[in-house]
């Protein structure tokens, strides 16, 4: 039975639907203890709860002892999921799993032809591509059937050889997606721990770990759940090689895999959008604009005609890696004004959405509306973003990247206002919270030492200290492993807006024309 904390109860109270509420109202009227009673006006009095406060919630539902209380959470929550399961045996694998529970009960009632029989068509059901565990749950419960009694299978020795090559197949092939997914988790795991590589030896660490994983696993002959895996796994590879062309190109296969198999796309439509999604990010580093409004077009296509199978995860998805990509069309062409324009859309969303976003994802929100405000010259706005990430208590170390380059950009903002008395305490403070960090690339540290060092030069030599730092940066942008610096913050940009007393929106809007 699941454990019905305080705030996980609220939380899936508050996930549900109209018609989801609907449902529980319906499925509980037929119970009538007083139990029954206390669970149901529990169930209301959250469903009108704005923030959950134990105290309030006692006090409403009268006089109970706190194990009865306990008590009554648990079993809320076990009945939320049962009405939640009525709802959702639509899912491929819902419905899969509910016959094969059918079967269980047949076998217990001793009926273990006919549990045999439904569990031939349960095979049948499944589609060729997917739900290899549930499969291979199958036929070991054929063969459990098989070897503990004399079935008609029995006496056609080429059904059951038949059934046991299914078997070691099976179980092969679940082995080799065990392996793949595995190693796209790993791979996944050295860029959480370590990031993007920072130099020669990071890269040599990196490739020889990937190599000797990916001797493990067969890559040959593969069903479709594990080449989207091994395409998974090459694609965080090159990404945390930088190598954005080759981490496109299997975002690419990834997504393929899928047009290819339209059932499965509506079966694991996120599955599918993170594919786009990265798709999205490689040619947004590579600046690749053609290509870009390409896949994005496709994107937008998509979640229009496959909505209707999204499901609250789903919707999620679509909202954080759509908005992400339309923002990221902003920063490409340089129409940062225009991009501002989605921001009341975004806070909507996130008001929506917002217990089930990670603080992560609501960051990097905060980060990227910060640098659409910075780029059309609206520091104010710029500053208060920012504010929300720099303030941010539960942080951590959590991204700790877009927390450096938000503080960052923090600096670049009041230096444009001509704070510099304020800029005192603040490169103290990012000083301070730089000492802590042990992944500070050159670029930041030339960037933060620009700062540190010109806070009282007059407005006549500051165009020259400005020249001298764009040098500077530019040296390193010819070094591969500073490259990630400039995913997050295009300082040569802002320098150029700073000399010419222009927007950051206008220098790259000017590059991009050019380009085009």
């Amino acid at each position: 039975m699941p454990i019905a904390q305080s705030e996980q109860l609220f939380t899936i109270i508050k996930s549900l639907t109209k018609a989801e509420k609907r449902n529980f109202r319906l499925y509980v009227q037929r119970l009538q203890s007083n139990e029954d009673v206390l669970y149901v006006r529990l169930f209301d009095i959250l469903d009108k709860a704005e923030e959950y406060d134990e105290r309030d919630v006692l006090k409403k539902l009268g006089d109970i002892s706190k194990s009865q209380f306990v008590n009554i959470k648990r079993h809320l929550y076990t009945q939320v999921l049962k009405s939640l399961r009525l709802i959702f045996e639509n899912i491929e694998s819902i419905k899969v799993r509910e016959q094969i529970d059918f079967s269980h009960i047949l076998y217990n009632k001793g009926l273990y032809l006919q549990s045999n029989k439904l569990l031939d068509r349960i095979k049948e059901m499944l589609p060729e591509s997917g739900h290899d565990l549930l499969r291979l749950e199958i036929i070991e419960f054929q063969k459990f059937i098989e070897e503990r009694h004399i079935t008609r299978s029995r006496k056609k020795s080429g059904k059951v050889q038949s059934l046991l090559t299914e078997s070691e197949n099976q179980e092969a092939r679940v082995s080799n997606i065990v392996l793949l997914s595995n190693l796209k988790i790993k791979i996944h795991g050295w860029y959480i721990e370590t990031g993007h590589v920072r130099d020669q030896k990071d890269h040599y660490q990196l490739q020889t770990y990937f190599d000797s994983e990916l001797r493990k696993v067969r890559i040959t002959d593969l069903s479709l759940v594990e080449d989207i895996y091994l395409q998974q796994s090459y694609m965080w590879f090159y990404y945390i090689m930088l190598d954005f062309e080759n981490c496109h190109k299997h975002a690419a296969a990834w997504v393929k895999a899928f047009d290819d198999n339209p059932s499965y796309m509506r079966e694991d439509p996120v599955l599918y959008m993170r594919g786009i999604s990265y798709q999205l990010t490689s040619l947004y580093s590579m600046r690749d604009y053609k290509r870009y409004i390409t896949v994005l077009e496709k994107f937008e296509q998509f979640t229009i005609s496959h909505e209707k199978y999204f499901d609250m995860t789903g919707q999620i998805i679509s909202f954080l890696y759509l908005y992400t990509a339309k923002i990221n069309r902003h920063f490409i062409v340089g129409t940062f004004e225009e991009g501002l324009k989605l921001e009341p859309e975004i806070n909507r969303m996130i008001k929506k959405f917002g217990r089930f976003i990670d603080i992560h994802r609501i960051m990097v929100f905060n980060y990227k509306t910060a640098w659409l405000a910075m780029g059309s010259g609206q520091l104010g706005l710029c500053i208060e973003y920012l504010n929300k990430i720099i303030n941010l208590q539960s942080a951590g170390h959590l991204r700790t990247d877009i927390q450096c380059y938000a503080r960052l950009m923090h600096l670049m903002a009041h230096f444009e206002l001509g704070h510099y008395n304020l800029l005192e305490h603040l490169v103290e403070s990012v000083g301070r919270f730089f000492s802590k960090m042990r992944d500070l690339n050159e670029v930041q540290k030339v960037l933060f030492q620009f700062f540190r060092n010109n806070l009282d030069v007059k407005d006549k030599d500051m165009k020259q200290s400005l020249h001298t730092l764009k040098k500077e940066i530019i040296r390193l942008e010819l070094n591969p492993y500073e490259g990630r610096t400039f995913h997050h913050l295009d300082i040569v940009s802002w320098i150029d807006s700073r000399i010419r007393g222009v927007t950051i929106g206008q220098v790259i809007g000017e590059r991009f024309t050019m380009i085009e």
